[in-house]
């Protein structure tokens, strides 16, 4: 995938977390384990919202901020990575759980390696609030699926 601006950038990600959200419900026809069902269903839903999230930001973040352009800026095709991963229908809640951070870590490099090449303070202060966030809410996330085992 080619980025030009950060507008693309952050709709890309926006449609990264729609592709984790097929994912986890493709998994979860084939998975045996009731509770990795359950798992991945709450993945699923939380991948729906973000990318909900993240659109909302793009339609209400100014645009001076969104214009803001990158030369030859390019990613993985995520959409064939989230499209080729397969899990045994014997997966557990830790295997789900390791692709889950490995495609969440993958969307955050993409930020971080977006920040860091931006010299726009402006853009640069939101890619860094959006990194924030991203990292706040896999915590988050992380947290509620080991409460899980209490369950």
């Amino acid at each position: 995938m080619r980025i030009q601006q950060l507008r693309d950038l952050l709709e890309y990600v926006a449609n990264c977390r729609l592709d984790m959200a097929q994912l986890y419900g493709r998994l979860n026809n084939q998975a045996d384990s009731a509770r990795v069902k359950m798992m991945l269903d709450y993945f699923e839903s939380h991948q729906k919202t973000m990318a909900e999230k993240l659109r909302d930001y793009i339609e209400e973040a100014p645009h001076r901020i969104l214009d803001t352009w990158y030369k030859d800026f390019t990613f993985e095709d995520f959409t064939k990575r989230c499209q080729d991963t397969m899990l045994p229908a014997n997966m557990n809640e830790d295997d789900v759980l390791n692709l889950h951070l490995d495609l969440e870590n993958r969307l955050i490099g993409l930020l971080e390696k977006t920040v860091n090449s931006t010299t726009a303070e402006d853009a640069r202060n939101a890619l860094a609030n959006l990194i924030r966030v991203e990292k706040t809410q896999q915590q988050r996330l992380v947290h509620s699926t080991i409460r899980m085992d209490d369950i």
